[in-house]
């Protein structure tokens, strides 16, 4: 192989914007696209979408947590990108709130509507929401930032 390519190669690895990316690209198509389409659906009930909801954010969450590691690995090999550690480690932080406490609360009451109750108020949802906004605007940072450390 040609040592020019492997040189490219070494560095887009072990450079953070394309597992930003690719993970920015995964949460939103969950959160922005695929969650309000399925709501959209005139044959999907209420709890079979929220069932369903249920399953995918749980295992956007463990993907995530596995593109957060691969994040931190490739942080640690870069040696340039010490701008981005806290950005990611307020990535890690929405994380483990999200794994910890909003993705169980909202699993709770889905069980609570599947059961065929209305489960009482709470800010889950909303919070939950707030946090993925927060999470893909600093996707979007650590990916162009982590291209401008790449020059």
């Amino acid at each position: 192989m040609n040592p020019d390519f492997q040189q490219c190669i070494k560095a887009i690895t072990r450079n953070p914007s394309w597992t930003s990316f690719t993970w920015l690209g995964m949460t939103a198509g969950v959160s922005l696209l695929a969650t309000p389409l399925r709501f959209g659906a005139e044959t999907i009930t209420r709890p079979v979408a929220l069932d369903v909801g249920r399953v995918v954010f749980n295992g956007l969450n463990k993907a995530e947590f596995v593109a957060l590691v691969i994040l931190l690995i490739q942080l640690r090999i870069s040696g340039s990108a010490k701008s981005l550690w806290m950005p990611v480690f307020a990535l890690a932080l929405i994380l483990i709130v999200q794994a910890t406490w909003l993705l169980p609360e909202l699993s709770a009451r889905t069980d609570i509507v599947i059961a065929g109750g209305e489960p009482p108020p709470s800010i889950a949802h909303a919070a939950y929401s707030t946090l993925e906004l927060a999470k893909l605007t600093l996707l979007a940072f650590t990916g162009f930032r982590s291209l401008q450390l790449l020059r």
